[in-house]
């Protein structure tokens, strides 16, 4: 049976294969329904309903597609932005970074060969391509959306099968809108319970990881799910997914519910009328089945978690903000070597605690935490206090849009009375790809979603948190816990 495609990028399901036992899990589903042949002891060929494209892991493709001649099959399909090279100020002047540049104007130059949408620099729909794609309706429930990039996983909060792949497979589905990928296994994540005063969906994520470590979820697709998932904003949801590939995870993904569906309606490319109602109603549809068996399936309390930050070089080395960083007896014999040149790098002791510590920069942004919301809290902690002397914020919109309505809300007024200014739309601090990085030995409060050594600039060093511990950090110029600050 061929798969359907409406103009709205929305895929409608193949029913499930014959001889399957059970129920299916909502991974499967959406799989299932976007298998275009079973390669014999070999990968599956995947409909790609969205590709998107950056500027860094896309100049090889476009090469190889003029190398052979070719042009993409579905370029409606496909949407491009640079943003992990532009500077988060004066975007209206020429890019001063040679390398920079000509990886923005590279990817300007093949999407016009190409025919291909593209959200340039200045432009009011550029930002960064994850915060862009789910604001601007593009990805949306049932899909299966890929790009360059790691975080692709952050689409999956819309209801969508999303993962990140190499520069290859992104010249794979430019000139044939599929890919070919081994099937991953599957996960469920179960959070129930209520989240305690100024926890957030990073935090969630962060104590996940924790717990799971960053290879722990290697080999499959997450699928999360329980009472305080439910609870959480779309903004939250982007949030989580962003982060599962952290945990090794292909990706991870949320069902779609009515908090889906309210954020996506009216959205610039959402469907409209008529095919608004129809998309609604097969969204409603893409739920794991009652009966449907994972390949594992975890559950944790919302109850147990608190602020977290984490002390290592690797985003599964985190705790709660109150405890200490564990002993070295407590780790297991073959990790004791690289948990201390861990610690030797941050410049941090076994059993010694974060609170307190005095940092120099906090980040507010990334693909992580670069939304309204994430700017929202941020301002609201901040509000009627002053930014410490001693440290240096750089507070980055993930869009032009979430700018936009930053200054809507007036949040830029009660930032800029407190000392702090907003920047231009970009990836910015989150890596050292531009103009926004982190002193050599500097401490950095980052909202942002890797820690490795050198991410945020060379011998820079990072601790990752969520916006209301960047902002209470912020004030006081120390690390410090926000529910201290908090109403």
């Amino acid at each position: 049976m061929e798969q359907k495609q409406t103009n709205s990028g929305v895929s409608t399901p193949r029913p499930n294969r014959e001889g399957q036992g059970g129920g299916s899990t909502l991974f499967d589903k959406i799989w299932d329904a976007h298998v275009v042949q079973n390669v014999e002891d070999g990968p599956t060929q995947l409909y790609i309903d969205r590709l998107y494209c950056h500027e860094v892991t896309s100049p090889q493709a476009f090469d190889g597609m003029r190398a052979r001649g070719l042009k993409c099959l579905r370029p409606e399909r496909i949407f491009c932005m640079p943003d992990h090279n532009t500077p988060t100020h004066d975007q209206d002047k020429p890019i001063e970074d040679p390398v920079s540049k000509k990886q923005v104007d590279t990817l300007a130059k093949n999407t016009a060969d190409f025919g291909l949408t593209h959200f340039g620099m200045m432009d009011k729909r550029n930002g960064i391509i994850h915060v862009v794609g789910p604001e601007r309706g593009l990805s949306l429930p049932g899909m299966t959306i890929v790009c360059g990039d790691s975080h692709t996983s952050t689409h999956g909060a819309m209801g969508a099968v999303a993962f990140g792949i190499g520069t290859s497979e992104v010249e794979m589905v430019l000139a044939s809108q599929c890919i070919l990928q081994q099937k991953p296994k599957s996960m469920r994540i179960n959070v129930e319970g209520h989240l305690g005063w100024g926890v957030t969906a990073k935090d969630i994520a962060l104590y996940l990881m924790s717990k799971l470590t960053t290879s722990g979820a290697t080999g499959y697709f997450v699928e999360y799910a329980g009472s305080a998932v439910r609870s959480l904003t779309m903004e939250g949801r982007l949030t989580l997914c962003n982060l599962s590939i952290e945990m090794g995870a292909r990706g991870g993904f949320i069902a779609p519910d009515e908090v889906t569906f309210n954020y996506i309606k009216g959205r610039e490319y959402a469907p409209k009328g008529e095919e608004w109602d129809k998309a609604v109603e097969y969204w409603k549809t893409l739920k794991s089945d009652d009966d449907a068996v994972y390949d594992k399936e975890l559950t944790f309390q919302a109850e147990d978690i608190e602020p977290m930050v984490t002390y290592g070089t690797n985003p599964g080395m985190g705790m709660g903000i109150t405890e200490s960083i564990p002993a070295l007896d407590t780790i297991d014999a073959a990790g004791q070597a690289s948990y201390i040149k861990s610690l030797n790098y941050m410049g941090f002791e076994p059993g010694e605690k974060l609170l307190g510590k005095k940092i120099d920069y906090v980040f507010l942004g990334a693909c992580t935490n670069g939304r309204i919301e994430d700017f929202r809290a941020f301002a609201g902690l901040v509000k009627g206090k002053k930014k410490a002397e001693n440290v240096t914020a750089w507070l980055v919109p993930g869009s032009w849009m979430v700018d936009e309505q930053i200054r809507k809300e007036g949040l830029d007024k009660v930032l800029e009375a407190s000392g702090f200014e907003i920047r231009q739309p970009g990836c910015s601090a989150c890596l050292a790809m531009n103009d926004d990085k982190i002193p050599a030995g500097k401490l950095s409060v980052s909202t942002s979603n890797r820690n490795f050594e050198g991410r945020q600039g060379p011998g820079a060093r990072t601790i990752l948190a969520s916006p209301l511990v960047a902002a209470a950090s912020a004030v006081t110029g120390v690390v410090t816990d926000p529910r201290t600050l908090m109403k």
